[in-house]
């Protein structure tokens, strides 16, 4: 737009820099929409993992072992 102003060279140049540089930003949000959808993802992932280790490890604990009476250990 400021070339069709202006009409110079360098109102040109400007112009093509400013469209790159919205260009390059562009780019660099849609990269990081695309990581923040792989964070979130394994992040799921993740939290689905923990809470089978977890509920495995309540059932563990909850059930009692039938056997003998062990000595307390200490004084």
């Amino acid at each position: 737009m400021l070339a069709s102003i202006l009409r110079s060279d360098k109102a040109i140049d400007i112009n093509i820099q400013i469209v790159r540089a919205f260009i390059a930003l562009r780019q660099y949000a849609f990269g990081y929409a695309e990581l923040n959808q792989k964070l979130e993802s394994f992040m799921i992932e993740t939290n689905m993992q923990f809470n089978d280790i977890y509920q495995a490890l309540t059932e563990m604990a909850s059930q009692e072992k039938p056997g003998k009476q062990r000595k307390p250990i200490g004084f």
